[in-house]
């Protein structure tokens, strides 16, 4: 029997209840043991909902718990750093909702803080769990279809709500925040690289000032990444990996569903309507789950985490650097902190 960890959860905020958690208690490695609301009452619902032993009004009284050993923070993106450092000084480990902060140098505070107490903390790209993604990377790293040269990548959902944190400025809103971060974070992983320079071509909406629909070029030392994303368009994900021998498209590279199978497709060419292509199917699982065990089970034996601080930092750096090239009309370079 697994030694599991005991997981305490700040906010009842709805990817964590409707995605996450549930996910989380199907796993071999985790024990949701308490969530906590600003809202005592809220905070009960929420626990009876998911059958959760302990509910707490207040965050300080989550972080004060001693029998919680990490906590998972799906919390609006302006309120990431200060309650993941809160969390870590308290002496437990934690699993943050992406983007990691607001900004590169504040996302970079975390830092001093991990080395300080000890503790683990991780950005929750869940994508990187998923089996897909996995086989997609080790594809390419045994060269299946040649040097990759090209990535281009699309995802956008269509939410014009102003009350939604996706749309609130001040909350970290917007579509590189919200779903640029994965193109960027995946190009990264498949790559294998940092971008040397990058430039991006922003609009806004007039109302609510989040960016809408945002395109980005990277420009790494192997080749292109091309992305899209927006807030505004029909909902639509894909990532599509060219090398010189062939091509690996994802058919759901990031909301992978965890109640039907997943598929990744291997074309050589021969065909322009990709026809011929080979599909890899995979068994239905769901990616937080494999998340959250992985995180327990780093806690439990000591291993390295799939997504490192400093490479999270580095993709907060790409963010940062598209949107100074949307204002500049200029290739940027990445501005990482010392």
């Amino acid at each position: 029997m697994k030694n599991k960890v005991k997981w305490g959860v700040l906010s009842t905020a709805d990817i964590g209840m409707k995605k996450v958690l549930p996910a989380m208690q199907r796993g071999e490695w985790c024990e949701i043991s308490a969530i906590a609301s600003r809202d005592l009452s809220r905070g009960q619902a929420a626990a009876a909902q998911l059958g959760i032993p302990k509910a707490y009004g207040s965050y300080e009284e989550l972080l004060a718990d001693p029998e919680i050993e990490a906590i998972y923070n799906p919390l609006p993106n302006h309120l990431h750093v200060p309650w993941s450092i809160k969390a870590a000084e308290a002496g437990k480990h934690v699993l943050c909702e992406k983007p990691i902060g607001m900004t590169t140098q504040e996302a970079a505070t975390l830092l001093p803080v991990r080395d300080r107490t000890g503790v683990k903390i991780e950005e929750a790209f869940m994508v990187r769990s998923h089996p897909q993604w996995r086989k997609a990377v080790e594809l390419v790293q045994n060269g299946r279809i040649g040097k990759v040269r090209a990535i281009a990548g699309c995802f956008s959902y269509n939410n014009h709500d102003p009350k939604n944190i996706r749309n609130i400025l001040e909350y970290g809103g917007g579509g590189m925040m919200d779903i640029g971060c994965y193109l960027i974070f995946t190009s990264r992983l498949v790559f294998n690289e940092e971008p040397t320079r990058v430039v991006g071509v922003i609009e806004e909406d007039p109302d609510l000032r989040t960016d809408i629909l945002s395109s980005g070029v990277l420009h790494y030392p192997s080749g292109h990444c091309i992305f899209t994303c927006s807030t505004q368009l029909v909902p639509y994900q894909k990532v599509q990996i060219f090398g010189t021998k062939g091509r690996i498209e994802i058919e759901i590279p990031f909301n992978a569903p965890p109640n039907k199978p997943c598929r990744i497709s291997i074309d050589d060419g021969a065909d322009p309507s990709g026809r011929n292509a080979e599909v890899l199917e995979f068994e239905v699982i769901d990616q937080y789950t494999i998340q959250g065990d992985l995180f327990s089970q780093s806690i439990r034996e000591g291993t390295e985490l799939a997504v490192p601080l400093e490479g999270s930092i580095k993709n907060m750096a790409v963010i940062e650097a598209v949107f100074r090239s949307a204002k500049s009309g200029q290739w940027e370079k990445l501005v990482v902190p010392a």
